[in-house]
Order: C-alpha cells, then structure tokens, then sequence
C-alpha cells in the first residue's frame, strides 16, 4: 500500500482521520541532523491546528550526543538567544504507532521561522529545497532506497563486542548466508512482527533479503518521490529498532558495527521523469541511454567526493568504505557492476537509473537523498561529462573519496557549488556539529592504540 496516496491531505483531512481512528495521542515529530525523532506528545484534543507547537532552533542541529558549539560560526545561523521555531504537521505523513499501547498516531512536522519560511538548516527543508529546484525545471525525481542493517544480541556495555542474536534453532550465525532464506527465517516471529508495523502504517517495503554479513539484513523500498520515501526510511528506521527489542535484540544501522563483517549502506537508485511527457529523461526515444543520464552520472562523479561527509557523517562510517567489501572506494561508474561507486543496473529503457551505492545506512535519510540529488543536478545543469565507463573491477582503481571525517569536511568546505545548491546556512550547521562530533571522538583512546603503542613506542 502506497501511504502517500491514502494519507490525509489537509488539517481537516487529518481531523477526520484521527477521529475515524480514535486516536487519543498525536506524536509530533521532527527528524534532526542525526535522524532522530525529536518534538512532543500532545493529547489528541490538544492538537489543534491553531494551536501551533514551537521547539528551540537548536533541537534539530544538535550533534549525535546532544552536544552543541560553543562558538563560532555556528551562531552566525542559530540565533545565541536560542529563539524558537514554528512546527506545522504535514498531513501527508500521518500514521498509525503499532506498538503503541492506547490508539497514538505519529505526525512528522516541518520547521519554520517567525516569518513563515521554512528554517534552511533543518534537514527535511533541505530535501524539499533541493526537490523544488527539479520541480522549477519540470523534472520529477523518482528514488528507491534499499537499506541494510544489523541484528545484534542486546550489548548493554559499549566496551563489549557486539555478537549475532540467537535465532529459533537457539544459535547464532557463525557464518556468512548471503541471500540465505533459511538464515532469515531463523527471525521469522520479528520479520513477521516488522512487516505487520509497516503494512499498518502503510509503508512501502518491498523484499526483504539476507545481506553478507552474520545477522545483517537488508529492506528494499518501491521506488517513489524522494521527500515521502525519506519519511518512510526515518519511519521505518524506528520501527525496526522498537521491533528489534520487542524480541530481546538490537537493530542497528551503524555503518561498521562488527569488526571483520561487512559494513552497512542505504544504495539509492534515482531517475528523473520528465513531468510534461512522462518520460524518464535517462534514455532516448529509441532505448538508448541520453545525454542526461550521462550528464547526471558526471555530477555525482564531480561532486560526491566533496560531499562524502553529508552520507558519511560519523568517523565510524569511514571504516565501511575499503576495499572488496561490498562498498566502494570510488567514484568509478559503470553497468551491472558492484565495485562501483556508481551503478547503472540492467533495465528497461523506461526504468534506467542510476545507483549512489556511496551512502551509509548511518545517513539521515533526508540528507542523503538531497545530497545524490544535488551532485546530480549539478551534472544535468552543467552539462558535466562522467569519465569513462569502468568495465573491469574497480577495486583496482586508487581511492578517490575522503577517508576520515576529517578530511571529508576540508572537502564540503572547499565546495561553493554545493553551498548554493543545499543552501549555506544548511552546511554551516552540519559542517560545525561534525566537527564537534570528530573533536569529541578524538578524545577517546582505542584499544588498538593501548595494544599496539602502549609498550612499543
């Protein structure tokens, strides 16, 4: 079931639909830079359209541990009175809590400022600026998101090693089962619970597989408008992790969870329909692949080493990207080919598209499909010329990507042409808050540096 379709439209839409379900709770939610789900709880007859809802500008510009700057330039976007900002709920992504107790329904909100303009920083404002940018050209982007993720036994103390969870047969994989169905029905009462939640809240999954690493999973989304399928990817992110627990295990989408496994990605295939014919403006009339589909091959290569850091937001997604395994070390492109940065799979000329195989599973989902969509616009608007179609394997080819947050965020910095495209108050708040993240992190001492250096340095 498609929930953009079913879902309410206006306020009075929304009324009506939480009335027919007797809804007595509303979770009013905003994702943040990190994808969390921040903002309040109301009573049902407490939310009211005209009664409005204002949380402080930093709630969704704050690092992963709730941290912010103390200075800098950071202040010269949020105002240092900590001033509000206006929330109003988007109907459209109304949906039902499955695991909620009493009939609560959740409701993702965008953020605006006193003036009524959305707030620039906040990330789903910055994936509806980049989405009216194609709008403004008559282009329509179409994405299909496919999202893997681990399942871990509880781990309670961050020192501890994370394990694989025991399944029904009372083990745990010891092994990898790539695409396994039998390693997949070892979780069958979760599985069966996850797709429950989804289909009550109407979202849009499509396969479930087995993925290379022990326990790691992965989600394959129906292809959609970027903005729903962003807010169907932070929905389902939680919904996961509630079920996770429900049956004493953990679902993470950390990029690099378990030392020796693969890591985990969010591969984002894109088109572009053009909204005057219909027509995936990818190929041409006679099937062939179009000026377009190259040029918008050449932004992503231009302009995905410099914005690595927007999906590769945390030092520990660096450790996902080396080589053979299963996540590029490049930005080569090429046909059916997996050791790419760049995919284009096998399809019909009306389906071809373009895969960003760069992105973690740790991304916010908003941000990650606003930064694909950017570098590829870029391409189409510049006319950018992808280089050379890489045939072979890829993992031959040098390291052309960041491979630190550090030096990823000299690159976004050094980039104007995706300041203006994402806007710059959005990448002076996201650059600050990762550079507090990589100053906090760089405080802590690994036990590699004790075992290695301790004794012999």
């Amino acid at each position: 079931m498609n929930a953009q379709k079913t879902a309410p439209k206006t306020f009075n839409d929304l009324e009506n639909w939480l009335n027919d379900r007797r809804v007595t709770e509303v979770e009013c939610l905003v994702p943040d830079l990190t994808g969390v789900a921040r903002g309040k709880i109301l009573p049902r007859e407490k939310f009211t359209e005209d009664r409005g809802m204002r949380l402080p500008q930093a709630i969704v510009a704050m690092g992963v541990t709730g941290e912010f700057p103390e200075s800098g330039p950071y202040y010269d976007v949020i105002e240092p009175t900590d001033r509000d900002m206006q929330l109003r709920p988007d109907p459209t992504t109304a949906r039902i809590v499955p695991w909620a107790t009493d009939p609560t329904a959740q409701v993702i909100h965008d953020c605006f400022d006193h003036q009524g303009k959305l707030v620039p920083f906040a990330p789903r404002s910055v994936l509806r600026h980049v989405c009216n940018l194609y709008e403004a050209e008559g282009w329509d982007p179409v994405v299909a998101p496919e999202l893997e993720f681990y399942l871990t036994a509880r781990n309670t103390d961050p020192n501890t090693l994370l394990k694989p969870p025991i399944g029904r047969s009372g083990r745990a994989e010891t092994s990898r089962q790539a695409y396994s169905i039998d390693a997949v029905n070892e979780f069958d009462p979760l599985f069966e619970e996850i797709y429950d939640y989804c289909e009550k809240m109407g979202l849009n999954v499509d396969t479930l597989i087995h993925e290379v690493g022990a326990g790691q999973m992965e989600i394959n989304f129906f292809h959609a408008h970027p903005l729903g399928l962003a807010d169907e990817v932070f929905f389902f992110k939680r919904t996961v992790r509630e079920a996770a627990l429900r049956h004493d295990m953990y679902a993470t989408f950390m990029a690099k969870p378990i030392a020796g496994e693969p890591g985990s990605a969010m591969h984002v295939h894109q088109s572009i329909v053009d909204k005057a014919t219909g027509r995936n403006i990818f190929s041409n009339e006679d099937g062939s692949a179009s000026d377009a589909f190259h040029h918008y091959i050449g932004g992503l290569q231009r302009y995905i080493p410099a914005a690595m850091v927007l999906v590769a937001p945390y030092v520990n997604s660096y450790r996902r990207l080396s080589r053979h395994t299963a996540a590029p070390i490049n930005i080569e492109w090429g046909h059916d080919n997996r050791t790419v940065g760049i995919r284009s799979p096998i399809s019909t000329p009306q389906a071809r598209r373009v895969e960003n195989r760069v992105i973690g599973a740790d991304a916010n989902p908003y941000v990650a499909m606003a930064m694909t969509l950017a570098c590829g616009y870029l391409g189409l608007k510049n006319k950018i010329k992808p280089k050379p179609e890489m045939k072979g394997d890829a993992y031959l080819a040098p390291y052309s990507l960041p491979r630190s947050l550090g030096e990823a965020l000299d690159w976004l910095r050094r980039e104007p042409d995706l300041h203006e495209v994402l806007g710059k108050e959005f990448v002076t708040i996201y650059s600050e808050i990762k550079e507090l993240e990589f100053d906090e992190f760089m405080k802590v001492i690994s036990p590699w540096e004790r075992e290695h250096l301790l004794l012999h340095v």
